[in-house]
């Protein structure tokens, strides 16, 4: 690490304290782009990492509701609206009770790279709040939603800040932020991404991430003339970023056999697709607990977080940040592990993802694997603004290439800077190049 990067690492630690995953993200960022910001002294001259590393508006407000016991509740709504330096603020909510600032502005920091290196006009926000809609009636969620949406809606707009949904935030909490913010705004516009088909959605938004990530990994592996055919995957998570991702890697014969939720684990040889898969997505309508698959089907559920102990050929976290420590990761390479991509943000520890990196194993990391939810948002508005509605087969065709463009770019990026084959380096550089020579043409502002 250069000592310029060292330093400003030290200085935003005492700046932004109490925040161990933004600190993290900055760190893991400017680790890879150090070499960039040595060979370019306007970014340095003009305080781009500064600049970048602030966001531009922080919303912080009071969210009252009553539960159907008619008790009035009170929790705390946010939006870090962190960069419009490439288009208008874009990113998803999060609804769940270990939601803070700090975890809020790491995910917001990563979506802005994010968003750059999909190459749309769309700036990174994230936002969200400490309720939790885990076995809450509709009728309760619907109530917090409109509660939230009634502080909200007045900084959100198509053309300002974009919303899409996150942990905690699936169909059913996007259909009740819409409503009240239609009827707040007086307007049907795409201020809001993640609507259902039937009015100003698209199909496969919400399969978008998991769909991007399959498809970001099976072009890593193409890269050494293999596929997913044949291949064990586990798979962190069982929520929508899972559970499509599950789907694609089956029809691109690879075979999952391992999936978690917040309490364990579940393993089935024989490949969890098909009927087994359809149930897996109905229990998650249900907030259902995930040992309920074994009560059907063959297999094995597990206590505890130890998913990565399984012997698999590909890894796909699609959990949380952090999940995965450096003891999860030696276990994954000690058993055979090939190929790790990255379906959730920042799923691994710093340390975690150094002992990957050395070990010259496939590695594709959040920023760049898990965009599709960011590309199929752009499509929705594309859609909304031509009044099309494109099928299910021409969006995944489209997802795909895109997801193949964004593979390509990290890792040409990477060989141009002396890295090849490194794709953290080659996402992380292309997308602040993008990011810092557009906040350099457009002044100190």
């Amino acid at each position: 690490m250069s000592s310029f990067v060292a330093s400003f690492i030290a200085d935003l630690r005492n700046t932004h304290p109490g925040q161990p995953e933004f600190h993290q993200a900055v760190h893991d960022a400017l680790m890879a782009v150090a070499p960039v910001l040595e060979k370019n002294p306007a970014y340095r001259d003009a305080a781009l990492l500064e600049r970048l590393v602030e966001p531009e508006r922080v919303i912080i407000f009071r969210v009252p509701w009553v539960d159907d016991d008619n008790r009035v509740r009170i929790n705390r709504g946010y939006r870090v609206e962190f960069s419009s330096t490439l288009g208008p603020f874009k990113g998803g909510l999060r609804f769940h009770p270990g939601v803070t600032l700090g975890i809020l502005k790491f995910l917001a920091f990563e979506q802005t790279l994010k968003n750059s290196l999909t190459t749309l006009p769309l700036g990174g926000a994230k936002g969200g709040s400490d309720f939790d809609p885990k076995g809450r009636s509709d009728q309760a969620v619907m109530r917090f939603c409109q509660s939230f949406m009634n502080e909200l809606f007045r900084h959100v707009g198509p053309h300002i800040d974009i919303l899409a949904g996150d942990i905690g935030v699936d169909r059913r909490e996007l259909g009740f932020l819409y409503g009240q913010y239609k009827r707040l705004r007086n307007a049907f516009d795409s201020g809001v991404m993640g609507k259902a088909p039937a009015w100003g959605g698209t199909v496969l938004r919400p399969e978008a991430t998991g769909y991007g990530c399959a498809w970001f990994a099976a072009e890593m592996l193409a890269t050494r003339n293999d596929s997913f055919a044949g291949k064990r995957v586990a798979i962190s998570g069982s929520g929508t970023v899972a559970l499509y991702a599950a789907e694609k890697v089956a029809t691109l014969g690879g075979r999952v056999v391992a999936m978690s939720d917040s309490h364990g684990f579940i393993v089935d040889d024989q490949g969890i697709a098909g009927e087994k898969l359809e149930f897996l997505k109905q229990r998650n309508d249900r907030r259902a607990p995930l040992r309920e698959y074994v009560e059907k089907f063959d297999g094995s559920y597990s206590e505890g977080p130890h998913i990565w102990h399984v012997p698999v050929d590909i890894a796909i976290p699609c959990a949380t940040q952090n999940e995965i420590n450096t003891e999860d990761a030696r276990a994954l390479l000690r058993n055979g592990c090939t190929c790790v991509c990255e379906g959730a943000n920042q799923p691994l520890t710093a340390d975690a993802s150094m002992v990957l990196q050395e070990s010259g194993i496939l590695y594709g990391p959040g920023k760049a694997a898990n965009c599709g939810a960011a590309v199929v948002s752009a499509f929705e508005t594309a859609q909304n603004t031509l009044g099309l509605n494109w099928s299910a087969e021409e969006i995944d065709s489209r997802l795909h290439d895109l997801m193949r463009a964004i593979h390509d770019r990290c890792l040409r990026t990477a060989v141009e800077h002396g890295c090849p084959g490194n794709l953290i380096v080659g996402a992380n550089i292309a997308a602040f190049t993008r990011l810092a020579d557009a906040m350099l043409e457009q002044g100190v502002v």
